[in-house]
C-alpha cells in the first residue's frame, strides 16, 4: 500500500556553542528533540564571523557511535589519533565510524567569507559499538547528482532514488537515505522512501510545503516525518533542504558527553579508558 509521509513535528533547534567557543543551532539532541533512532544529534553551524568558530574543536574523544559531516561551505580540517588527516571541501562529506574509539579534532576554515555545514550523529547498534575505527569521506565531484527534472537536482550522498541513482556511502546497519535537494520555484518534488524508516527534512534555504497536508518549513527548521512509503515536497520559492531517514535501531541509549553506549556501565568504562589512553 502507497501511503504519503506527513510533518508531525516541526523543530526550530536550539542556539549554542560547542568545542572551543564554536556557535551553532542544535536541532536534534536538545531539550525540543533529544534523538530520532537512530539520530542522535544534528548540529547546523554557519557563519561569516571567524570569532564564532575559529577555536574550532579541538582534540575530543568518540565512541560507540558515527559522526557524518557535510560541508556546504568553507573547510573543515580534521586529524585523529590513529593518523588520518585530511580536509572537507565545499559539497564534500565524511561519514566517520568511531566505533571502539578514536581522538580527532576539526577546525573549521573560511572560505570566500563563509562557513556552514551540517553535522549529524549516527548510532551504532550494540554489535557494533566496538568495531574498529573508519572513515568514508568524499568530495563534492564523488557524490552522485541525479537530475530529476527541470528545476530539481538531487545529490545522492547515500541511499537510492527511485530512478535507481546510489548514493557514496555504504552503511548496511541503517540502510540510511541522505540527499541534498536543490530546488527552483513552483516545483514538485515526489521521492519513496522504506516505509518503517524515520526521517526528517531540514531546510537549508528557501520554504517547502510537505506532504499532502502542504505543512510549510522554511529556513532553518527541521520537520519530522511520519511512516510512508512516500514524500511530496512543493517548494514555494527556490530551496535546498536535506532530507534523510534511516531505520530505527530500538536499542537502549546510554550517553555521556563524546561516548554513546546502551548502559550507563559501558559509558563509565569509555571515560576510564580514555582517561588511562586505552580509548584508541
Amino acid at each position: 500500500m502507497n501511503s504519503s509521509r506527513k510533518i508531525t513535528h516541526i523543530i526550530n533547534g536550539q542556539p549554542t556553542s560547542d568545542g572551543d567557543g564554536v556557535q551553532l543551532t542544535r536541532i536534534i539532541g536538545s531539550q525540543e528533540l533529544d534523538m530520532l533512532d537512530p539520530f542522535l544529534l544534528l548540529d547546523a553551524f554557519g557563519s561569516d564571523k571567524p570569532l564564532d568558530y575559529i577555536g574550532g574543536f579541538p582534540a575530543h574523544p568518540h565512541r560507540g557511535f558515527e559522526t557524518v559531516t557535510y560541508m556546504l561551505a568553507g573547510k573543515m580540517r580534521h586529524k585523529d589519533s590513529a593518523g588520518n588527516e585530511g580536509v572537507i571541501e565545499p559539497g564534500g562529506v565524511q561519514w566517520m565510524t568511531a566505533g571502539k574509539g578514536i581522538i580527532h579534532s576539526e577546525m573549521p576554515e573560511q572560505q570566500e567569507g563563509l562557513l556552514s555545514g551540517l553535522q549529524l550523529w549516527v548510532n551504532l547498534p550494540a554489535s557494533e559499538k566496538m568495531t574498529q575505527p573508519k572513515y568514508q569521506e568524499h568530495d563534492k565531484h564523488q557524490i552522485p547528482v541525479e537530475q530529476m527534472e527541470e528545476g530539481i537536482q538531487v545529490h545522492v550522498i547515500a541511499g537510492e532514488t527511485k530512478n535507481g541513482t546510489t548514493g557514496i556511502i555504504k552503511n548496511e546497519l541503517i540502510k540510511p537515505t541522505y540527499w541534498h535537494v536543490y530546488m527552483n520555484e513552483n516545483r514538485r518534488f515526489n521521492e519513496a522512501l522504506p516505509h518503517k524508516h524515520n526521517a526528517f527534512v531540514y531546510v537549508i534555504d528557501g520554504e517547502i510545503l510537505v506532504g499532502d497536508n502542504e505543512v510549510a518549513l522554511s529556513k532553518g527548521q527541521l520537520g519530522i516525518i511520519s511512516e510512508g512509503s512516500s514524500i511530496d515536497i512543493h517548494s514555494q520559492k527556490q530551496s535546498q533542504f536535506v532530507l534523510v531517514a534511516g531505520q530505527p535501531l530500538n536499542e537502549p541509549v546510554a550517553r555521556g558527553g563524546p561516548f554513546v553506549m546502551n548502559t550507563k556501565q559501558e559509558i563509565v568504562q569509555a571515560f576510564a579508558d580514555y582517561k588511562s589512553g586505552r580509548l584508541a
